[in-house]
């Protein structure tokens, strides 16, 4: 299949594209690189041995999007592209459902003009909000907490409405949980720009002296250690659950959870950290963040019983490929 990745240069998409390289599929890439590098996408090649495409354009200028519809028959869309942090979702509520609803909007529209019928999304298990773990597909969502969840809600709800519109859509909702890790080869991982927002990439430059101290945010929440827990997930493993919800897609809207189905705290994964690459991290207690929830975790068994897909690799393996990742060439 010829496969258009939105946001390919980005953590997921990034390796994604590994994957569906590797797989045998064909990649074009559009990406605006606001928080990822080209070089990215140079190391996939480097990684795979072949070649993909890449346009560097906002995938909410719907005449650039159609630009590249016209110039490549697509048998399918991944779509990664998006802002991405809770709590700036917060502080840049206005930004998050420009960029994350309108740029659905487009790449929908895009399909229907050129006859795409396979999509899959980006979505995120903060559309579950304030539900009891393990979040479950059929719950019914709650992404109250902070804008970048209903961003994703509301693009959910979009791509149903689409689907049941148009006849023979096949739509892959995937809600993932924390990716994190790199690829075994060191050469791409999460290299957000400016201090980081997601916690392993903060564990990691705090490890390598790019970052004075670990600020942990929050320690009063209900649970183990009274650190928020978290469903780590690996993003090798993530990205082949697309690539599996890619080729197993049938008409129709289908929802899954892509995660260990395993919580792990905030404090757990720091000492995970220390465990697996032999240091010692400076930590400090901070307020909360706005948006914040103490649990999520996911039921993982839709996927693995639907898709024949479950996450591989294990709190090791996760923090000692992010650590080898972050001592390597910069991104």
């Amino acid at each position: 299949m010829n496969i258009l990745i939105t946001g390919g240069a980005g953590f997921i998409g990034s390796h994604t594209c590994v994957a569906l390289l590797e797989a045998g599929h064909s990649v074009v890439v559009a990406d605006n690189l606001c928080n990822s590098s080209a070089a990215a996408l140079e190391r996939v090649r480097q990684i795979t041995g072949k070649e993909l495409l890449f346009y560097q354009i906002d995938v909410t200028a719907a005449a650039l999007v159609e630009g590249i519809f016209k110039k490549h028959r697509f048998d399918g869309v991944i779509h990664f592209a998006g802002l991405k942090a809770v709590g700036e979702s917060v502080e840049q509520p206005l930004e998050y459902y420009y960029n994350n609803t309108v740029s659905t909007m487009v790449l929908a529209a895009a399909c229907r003009k050129y006859g795409v019928k396979r999509f899959v999304f980006s979505s995120s298990a903060t559309v579950y909000g304030e539900n009891e773990v393990p979040f479950v597909e059929t719950m019914a969502l709650r992404p109250a907490a902070n804008p970048y969840g209903r961003t994703k809600a509301m693009s959910e709800q979009i791509l149903s409405d689409a689907a049941r519109a148009e006849p023979g859509w096949a739509v892959a909702l995937l809600r993932y949980f924390n990716p994190v890790g790199a690829h075994e080869s060191g050469l791409i991982g999460e290299a957000p720009t400016g201090v980081p927002n997601n916690l392993m990439p903060y564990i990691t430059q705090v490890a390598r002296g790019k970052l004075a101290k670990l600020r942990i945010f929050g320690d009063d929440y209900p649970t183990i250690d009274g650190t928020g827990v978290r469903d780590y997930i690996h993003v090798c493993d993530l990205a082949e659950g697309h690539l599996r919800a890619l080729e197993g897609l049938r008409p129709g809207v289908h929802r899954y959870n892509l995660g260990t189905g395993r919580g792990t705290s905030v404090l757990q994964l720091v000492k995970a950290f220390e465990k697996a690459n032999g240091l010692k991290l400076p930590c400090e207690i901070a307020a909360r963040r706005p948006g914040d929830i103490a649990e999520s975790y996911a039921d993982v068994s839709k996927a693995e019983r639907e898709l024949g897909w479950k996450a591989r690799r294990d709190l090791v393996q996760m923090c000692r490929d992010a650590w080898r990742f972050e001592q390597g060439a910069e991104i």
